[in-house]
């Protein structure tokens, strides 16, 4: 499938960011040619003008001007949100490369979010980021699977990255999501990454849009044993099952010793992110 690319002139690589864990974004690329069926960034096509769909263009981000050191200094930083900062035309454009070396002497928090062995080419330089986090997103370790949602490195990739990394130093994340119900088996991705993981992630799958119906109608061509179960999570709004799973999963991790973060709630967490930023600037409106 040929993937549309052009490049774009942006003023500022940095967002301010609404996720919980973050209080900067940078997405050197708008779009991914990933196209993860799931994935939540689509919505982000109605702010190019592009008529290919989401996962079949990408646009380069150029940008004169460089990252403010001093905003980030004390600050955490996401790579990224939107996009995947080492989708394959990373290879071609060296972007996210080139962000990275105007990194590596800032005192920020930096967490990278891929689904990519790309990320590998980098080591010599997230070696000399002083705070660091790499996430990889799997969940599955059953390739078809894989492969029936996305486009990025394979699940051997993804977990030998991880290990890689890991014999580096460097802070590695598993970041189990999004998970799907009775299809995402967590316990078994857990018992095959936990030698070179230092922390697991958890998020539901959510599904809204355009890309709802898709997933249930493939769950039910694919899964039709889960076609009940999905109806009554995604259609009748039950969250009885994801109660019930926080609990399980939570339960085995602790009994065995697992570190974890369970974002099952992360519409939640950004409304209380979003709270706390509004009563901080009424407090210092206060003070003033």
């Amino acid at each position: 499938m040929e993937i549309i690319e052009r490049t774009i002139q942006v003023k500022d690589l940095l967002t301010k960011s609404n996720l919980p864990a973050s209080d900067y974004v940078i997405n050197p690329y708008v779009g991914c040619p990933h196209g993860c069926k799931y994935c939540y960034a689509c919505f982000m096509k109605r702010f190019t003008n592009h008529r290919e769909e989401w996962g079949q263009f990408i646009d380069i981000k150029q940008c004169d001007k460089a990252i403010s050191k001093k905003r980030l200094e004390g600050k955490t930083v996401f790579l990224s949100s939107v996009t995947d900062c080492y989708n394959p035309f990373e290879e071609k454009y060296e972007s996210t490369r080139k962000i990275l070396e105007q990194l590596t002497e800032v005192d920020c928090e930096l967490m990278i979010a891929t689904k990519s062995k790309l990320i590998q080419r980098d080591i010599d330089l997230l070696k000399k980021c002083k705070k660091l986090k790499v996430s990889m997103s799997v969940n599955t370790l059953d390739e078809q699977f894989r492969k029936d949602m996305d486009n990025a490195s394979s699940v051997a990739e993804r977990l030998n990255t991880l290990k890689v990394l890991h014999e580096h130093g460097i802070y590695t994340i598993l970041f189990m999501s999004p998970i799907f119900p009775g299809i995402t088996d967590f316990r078994e991705i857990i018992e095959a990454s936990s030698a070179y993981v230092d922390i697991y992630w958890f998020e539901n799958l959510n599904l809204r849009g355009g890309y709802k119906q898709k997933i249930l109608d493939y769950v039910k061509d694919h899964y039709p044993q889960y076609t009940g179960l999905y109806q009554e999570i995604y259609v009748e709004g039950n969250n009885a099952y994801w109660q019930s799973l926080a609990l399980d999963m939570e339960a085995y991790c602790e009994t065995n010793k697992v570190k974890y973060i369970n974002y099952f709630y992360h519409e939640k967490l950004v409304a209380a992110k979003k709270a706390g930023a509004q009563s901080k600037t009424a407090h210092d409106n206060a003070v003033q």
